[in-house]
């Protein structure tokens, strides 16, 4: 069984695209799940299917406040906060494999 680790990420359709803002505590599975089309909703009626950003916390109730918040901000915003760690905007899901 996995340990619990609360995750704030943002997945992309590609670069400067569709962009998703999300909170699991399960990163790895819930980015497959994008990927997979497994859940209906947002992700998969915009093909939005690349880990670009994630942020890990220390509690589910940090994740969730730091989710809100960016999803109220400006797109520019989020825009340079991926870039600040992925300018490329390459899937980082292999990463966490």
């Amino acid at each position: 069984m996995r340990e619990i680790q609360p995750c704030v990420y943002i997945m992309a359709s590609r670069w400067h695209g569709t962009l998703y803002a999300g909170v699991t505590s399960d990163l790895i599975k819930r980015v497959w799940e994008h990927q997979h089309d497994a859940v209906e909703g947002f992700t998969k009626k915009y093909r939005v299917h690349t880990l670009v950003w994630f942020e890990q916390h220390a509690t589910m109730v940090s994740a969730i406040s730091r989710e809100k918040a960016i999803k109220e901000w400006r797109r520019s915003w989020k825009v340079d906060l991926i870039e600040e760690t992925n300018p490329s905007w390459r899937d980082l899901y292999p990463d966490l494999l």
